[in-house]
């Protein structure tokens, strides 16, 4: 398989595969350009499909973490029929050597204890040599890949364990840097809207608000009365569910 790097130079004639067509690519393309000089990397197979990673110096990442010297797996995602050709071991590597090049003390990514939706495989991880090397209460895990002797060791930011926000009621923070945000969002708010449920909708909009966060996953981060609930984008149906819901 052949890969291509997006850059500023490409990313308007490019694909970039996880997006979905029209505006919400735009916006995805929006965000990328702007962290390019921030030292987004973004690699796609050149065969259409869901195949593709995206890091970034940890320093810039949209996550509470502290990983200095590492960088940072955004995503990795392979799906569909690009799985089981061995596209993920072929894009860790493009990673792998280019911290290397760089000078980085290794990688670090999201993940779970156990498997969950939008997160990178722990069992593969592990496989490819990954750890864990924190953790929070609301289910997510920090993994890491050393590549040096004497690195520190990642960790989440204080904050991000909290796992709760002040504000009542349904709550929802999400970035651009999910291009299936800008389409979703919208939706579960006019859902709610209907049957006279209010969502607040905060759109994350700088590393410095992603990395205040009190939960590790910035794209997408529902609370409801204050309590942190899923990092999943919800179809109509099940934000509805969720609202009403009694706990």
């Amino acid at each position: 398989m052949d890969y291509i790097r997006i850059t500023k130079d490409n990313i308007e004639k490019e694909h970039i595969c996880c997006a979905m067509s029209g505006s919400q690519a735009s916006k995805k393309k929006e965000w990328m350009k702007k962290q390019f000089d921030n030292g987004l990397v973004f690699y796609r197979s050149a065969e259409r499909g869901k195949c593709f990673i995206e890091y970034i110096d940890a320093e810039n990442a949209w996550a509470p973490i502290d990983a200095p010297g590492y960088l940072f797996i955004n995503c990795l995602w392979i799906s569909g029929a690009m799985k089981g050709h061995g596209y993920s071991r072929d894009l860790l590597e493009y990673c792998i050597k280019d911290a290397l090049q760089k000078g980085k003390d290794g990688l670090c990514i999201l993940s779970s204890r156990k498997k969950k939706g939008f997160l990178s495989d722990p069992k593969y991880l592990a496989y490819k040599g990954f750890r864990i090397c924190d953790e929070t209460a609301t289910g997510f895990t920090l993994m890491y890949l050393s590549l040096t002797e004497n690195g520190t060791v990642p960790k989440f930011k204080e904050n991000a364990k909290k796992g709760t926000i002040p504000e009542k009621g349904l709550v929802v923070f999400y970035t651009h840097q999910c291009p299936f945000t800008y389409y979703w969002v919208p939706r579960e708010q006019e859902a709610l809207r209907i049957i006279g449920i209010e969502m607040k909708a905060v759109c994350v909009d700088s590393k410095e608000q992603a990395q205040s966060m009190s939960v590790p996953v910035t794209n997408y981060a529902l609370f409801k009365d204050g309590r942190y609930i899923t990092h999943e984008i919800q179809s109509e149906k099940k934000i509805i569910e969720i609202a009403t819901k009694n706990e």
